[in-house]
């Protein structure tokens, strides 16, 4: 499998229809794996996070997650056939998850909206087994009482809709207590799917401007993320640009 280590992590740049037929292939099979998406926010975190710089390198699958990476691992000169949106693999997983009869848990989020998400992931997938849901809101020392619910529940799928680090140091800490086949790092997804948060229109993700409606919709939490995020990945990439050009300069000595 095709795989980019920049950032101090690894990246695998595949389309959406690759990363499906490797996650029905590892269901199938009974082993576990875990995926999760990588953006700027995502690079800057873990630039600063040892913990969480580690929890992403032990995911098997990573996507890119972010158009902003997306353009500068092509500027690096990196190969990126398309930018992957968390919402859209997450959907395209369930439409798998119902034609083979998988099951899946939810958890993440606030009460209502796992509760109001999981209404209408029935109503738009109905023959979708959710086999139970769990808010994201919960304590320490509630942990290992969830995931025995979880593998209670026996899901072939978890989807784990909570922030950044906080849902891929849940999953590093658990997953080899999780029996489940596969675990995907959601994020907001929960929030668009129960209607709290729209999605950007369709002609602002394909130009990467999908950061901006969410900065719009939720201006007092986001604010920070990307009005002072963006310039700290941005100052990260001419670093490494930078970084690149003086090894190919050097290596012209050699």
């Amino acid at each position: 499998m095709e795989e980019i280590n920049i950032f101090g992590i690894k990246i695998h740049p595949l389309r959406r229809s690759a990363f499906l037929s490797i996650i029905k292939s590892s269901i199938d099979s009974g082993s576990r794996i875990t995926q999760v998406g990588v953006n700027s926010a995502t690079v800057n975190e873990l630039v600063r996070n040892p913990e969480f710089r580690q929890a992403i390198n032990d995911a098997d699958l990573v996507h890119i997650d972010g158009m902003s990476v997306v353009w500068a691992l092509r500027h690096l000169g990196h190969n990126v056939p398309e930018r992957i949106a968390t919402p859209d693999l997450a959907d395209d997983i369930l439409k798998l998850a119902e034609t083979e009869n998988y099951s899946i848990f939810l958890l993440g989020a606030k009460e209502q909206i796992i509760e109001a998400c999981r209404i209408n992931l029935g109503n738009k997938f109905p023959s979708l087994k959710i086999v139970g849901s769990q808010h994201g809101y919960f304590k320490p020392e509630e942990e290992d009482a969830i995931v025995e619910r979880i593998n209670y529940s026996q899901p072939d799928i978890l989807y784990i809709g909570m922030s950044s680090p906080k849902k891929e140091l849940f999953f590093e800490k658990y997953k080899g207590h999780l029996k489940t086949k596969y675990i995907l790092g959601v994020g907001g997804y929960f929030d668009i799917v129960s209607g709290h948060l729209r999605r950007a229109p369709k002609w602002m993700q394909d130009r990467g401007l999908e950061w901006l409606f969410r900065l719009i919709q939720e201006p007092r939490r986001m604010w920070k993320r990307y009005l002072i995020g963006i310039n700290q990945f941005l100052w990260l990439f001419l670093k490494m640009k930078v970084l690149k050009k003086e090894v190919i300069n050097s290596s012209c000595y050699l």
